[in-house]
């Protein structure tokens, strides 16, 4: 809850962060500027257009044009260089690890100034097995495996690495470390990937991919992590296996929604009241439903089910990296 106040007074210039920070973060600056006059408001989402355009030809490798530099500049004055403020002025790059980060969230801060760099891995390797740099940085994947790890993508999609960095073995748990490493050293990660161009991408947990009942494989992270970065929304684990179709459980950022709410003039003794509201589900309906436009149909979730309580970590439904621990914990915890 303070974080926004500590880099304030501490102005670092390198800051490791789990996800779910970065989502804060912007959820917190677009909040405020949605809020701001009409002029504000219209001004910071112009800036962001031009972010995204100017983004799309920096991560190209290209060149912007004069027009795009000088929209860019003015977008940077007005608007980006307060979110570097924000930060503490001083920031030279972000890391991130932990869990997924949102390409959206991503390209965002990347349009302000502020570079994130992505990694990958494991307790049980060291931890590090792959890390974006600042001079080499693409969107989407955690980066280059660092020198003197192997990396390599086993037949069902397993990301597998050897090298140094790879643990002994599980403390007297001994079958336990013959499951996770083969005969050959390859440790088996868990995590489902690609690797194009030396870049490693990665795409969702082994154990989380969802198989409907009409045999449709779903990778629930990229959805998830589409849904969380709507505003009006705080954690969001999609589950559908063996179901004959996926569903997705939402928690509401209740901040915002009550301030729907309100200005709907939408009466509500607490959350649960609120979310019982048939306006209220059906406006968190078309937020969820309406930024998948990307995905193919069967991979969305034809309900959304709304959450009246947040997350955390004492109620088993959070890993300490700010994650939702599995679907299975935090359906039986509902």
């Amino acid at each position: 809850d303070t974080i926004a106040q500590n880099m304030k007074e501490i102005r670092p210039t390198i800051v490791v962060y789990v996800p779910r920070i970065y989502e804060k973060i912007h959820s917190r600056i677009t909040d405020t500027a949605l809020r701001a006059g009409r002029a504000k408001r219209a001004i910071f989402l112009w800036a962001l257009a031009v972010g995204e355009r100017w983004t799309n030809v920096v991560l190209a490798g290209r060149k912007p044009g004069m027009l795009l530099a000088m929209q860019h500049a003015i977008a940077d004055k007005l608007v980006f260089s307060k979110v570097r403020s924000a930060v503490g002025g001083r920031l030279r790059y972000f890391v991130s690890g932990g869990a997924p980060l949102s390409p959206e969230i991503h390209r965002f801060f990347f349009a302000s100034g502020l570079k994130i760099l992505e990694g990958y891995g494991l307790t049980e390797t060291s931890p590090v097995i792959a890390v974006n740099t600042p001079t080499r940085l693409t969107i989407g994947t955690v980066g280059p495996p660092i020198p003197g790890v192997e990396v390599k993508i086993a037949e069902d999609g397993e990301i597998l690495t050897r090298g140094p960095h790879v643990m002994k073995g599980y403390l007297n748990h001994p079958e336990a470390t013959a499951e996770a490493i083969d005969g050959e050293g390859w440790f088996h990660t868990g995590d489902i990937g690609t690797l194009e161009d030396g870049l490693l991408r990665i795409t969702d947990r082994k154990k989380d991919i969802i198989v409907t009942a009409g045999g449709k494989n779903i990778a629930p992270q990229p959805i998830e992590n589409t849904v969380k970065a709507n505003r009006y929304v705080a954690q969001a684990v999609m589950i559908g296996d063996r179901r004959k179709f996926p569903l997705i459980l939402v928690v509401p950022d209740f901040d915002q929604l009550e301030r729907w709410a309100q200005y709907k003039d939408i009466a509500f003794r607490d959350h649960a009241d609120l979310i019982a509201n048939s306006l209220v589900r059906a406006k968190m309906e078309r937020e969820v439903i309406g930024g998948l436009a990307k995905f193919a149909h069967f991979e969305k979730p034809k309900k959304v089910v709304l959450l009246e309580r947040d997350f955390t970590i004492e109620g088993g439904e959070l890993t300490p990296t700010l994650t939702a621990s599995s679907s299975t914990s935090v359906v039986g915890s509902t």
